[in-house]
């Protein structure tokens, strides 16, 4: 199977605000603030959960004032409204001065945000330098969804050196924090022998976890896997489920085996793998 699923950078620059990469963060207490109180600690749940409904205008005034005192995660969740224009007009460049603040007090959520506005070139000049640099910084402080963008960066080498060693070191650590998209570049390394002996068992075992998770892209190399006979046993409706869902998912990595595993079933195997690909996915554990 051909390793033609990494994003590119401009699709991993869109993504590296989004969602997958969660602007806005509860505050755990543990980072220095200059009224570390339990009354902070309410405010900020209080923001957060409005936040949580979709009432952000309502968190942005809890988050001010804590912001302007100095509160790390405040000033990352107010840079983080102005970045995604949650409760106000989107605007970069005040995104850009919370972030900063934020980042420059060592909150890791700040760090990864204000790398994520340098990966866009957003309120900012794209730096992928400068990226990297505050993503390691989040990624040594145990923020997953930096561990997973460092280790990206690392193994695709169109933005940074690339160091197959530490692009597996990184998806590790996100991976054990539960991030899929991780465990699906970790299934690509060992298919690809990037760094390690290719080992086909391990790859379709990263993929099964990723899969399980709702990531399309190990979804689609799953299935191809199981076409193929690639570390797990040949099963064609298993293959076939897989690149449904894949493809339902937006993968582009299902298009080239679909047709191929399609002809190989009779219609009850189709019938059967259809049923299966529109069920729930399976409780994974965190």
């Amino acid at each position: 199977m051909a390793d033609d699923g990494a994003a590119t950078v401009r699709d991993r620059s869109r993504t590296a605000g989004s969602a997958a990469m969660r602007w806005l963060d509860a505050w755990t207490g543990r980072r220095s603030a200059p009224a570390a109180t339990a009354s902070v600690a309410a405010q900020m749940a209080a923001a957060h959960e409005a936040a949580g409904r979709g009432e952000h205008a309502q968190a942005l005034a809890i988050w001010g004032p804590l912001a302007q005192a100095g509160v790390a995660r405040a000033q990352n969740n107010v840079g983080a409204c102005f970045a995604e224009g949650l409760g106000v007009d989107r605007d970069p460049v005040l995104a850009l001065r919370w972030l900063s603040l934020a980042a420059q007090n060592a909150d890791p959520v700040g760090q990864r945000n204000l790398a994520a506005l340098y990966v866009r070139g957003e309120g900012v000049e794209q730096d992928y330098g400068r990226a990297a640099e505050l993503y390691r910084a989040a990624a040594q402080a145990g923020d997953g969804p930096a561990q997973d963008m460092l280790s990206w960066m690392l193994m695709e080498g169109e933005v940074a050196v690339p160091d197959h060693v530490e692009a597996r070191r990184w998806a590790e650590a996100a991976a054990a924090q539960g991030i899929a998209s991780a465990m699906t570049r970790l299934g690509m390394i060992f298919h690809n022998a990037l760094g390690v002996e290719r080992d086909a068992r391990a790859a379709a075992e990263w993929w099964a976890k990723a899969a399980g998770r709702g990531d399309a892209d190990a979804q689609a190399m799953l299935g191809a896997a199981f076409h193929l006979g690639a570390g797990v046993p040949r099963d064609g409706v298993a293959a076939y489920t897989l690149l449904l869902r894949a493809r339902e998912g937006g993968s582009a990595l299902a298009a080239p085996f679909f047709d191929a595993v399609r002809a190989g079933l009779s219609p009850v195997e189709l019938q059967e793998a259809e049923r299966r690909a529109k069920a729930p996915l399976p409780m994974v554990p965190a």
